[in-house]
């Protein structure tokens, strides 16, 4: 059977891809580029691949304007980046605000630690900001039990999403969060490391 899913191209590499596999982006009414990573927002669409560097070429080359067939505020390429990075940090905060809710969290490294340990971890997420200690710590702990691990939002976030003080690191319970936050921290990652896990 033939694959139906509708493709679009890049606008900075031009390599065709599935729609899925892209970033959205759509225009505001003052004619703003927004990021739409949830490609919900009405209106034309324009994409590029889920990489800073597609992202730059499209602003560089002027490819929003000639998509959208007119004039376009989209800044700085740096500008733009920027905004996608932080609809990516809303939209992991929001699963992990969610989770929590669930009771499906455990945070704190000491207790993430035992969670990785007793295989009850589904997801690990590390501050940004954590010391080198901890991180290099809970990756090698979770890279040898198999389980996924990311590094995103700092401490201070990640314990306002929990409704507690700084937390270094949380863990996602198994369950139905777990699938729906690897896919946006996977789209996120490749964004940032330039599609290095595609």
């Amino acid at each position: 059977m033939p694959d139906t899913s509708p493709q679009r191209s890049c606008l900075g590499c031009r390599q065709v891809k599935d729609k899925g596999e892209l970033l959205r982006f759509v225009l505001a009414p003052d004619r703003t580029v927004v990021p739409d990573i949830l490609s919900r927002l009405p209106g034309r669409g324009a994409y590029t691949c889920c990489r800073r560097s597609c992202l730059a070429e499209a602003v560089r080359r002027n490819q929003f304007a000639r998509s959208f067939k007119g004039a376009v505020i989209s800044g700085a390429a740096q500008d733009i980046q920027s905004a996608v990075t932080a609809r990516f940090e809303e939209r992991i905060a929001s699963y992990v605000a969610l989770a929590n809710k669930a009771g499906k969290t455990v945070s704190g490294s000491d207790m993430v630690e035992d969670a990785v340990r007793g295989q009850t971890a589904g997801l690990v997420i590390i501050a940004g900001d954590v010391s080198t200690e901890i991180a290099g710590r809970l990756e090698r702990l979770a890279a040898r039990s198999g389980t996924p691990c990311y590094r995103i939002l700092s401490r201070e976030r990640l314990g306002d999403l929990l409704g507690k003080g700084l937390r270094s690191a949380v863990g996602i319970l198994p369950g139905g969060f777990v699938k729906s936050m690897l896919y946006e921290l996977d789209r996120f990652r490749n964004f940032v490391e330039e599609g290095a896990h595609e």
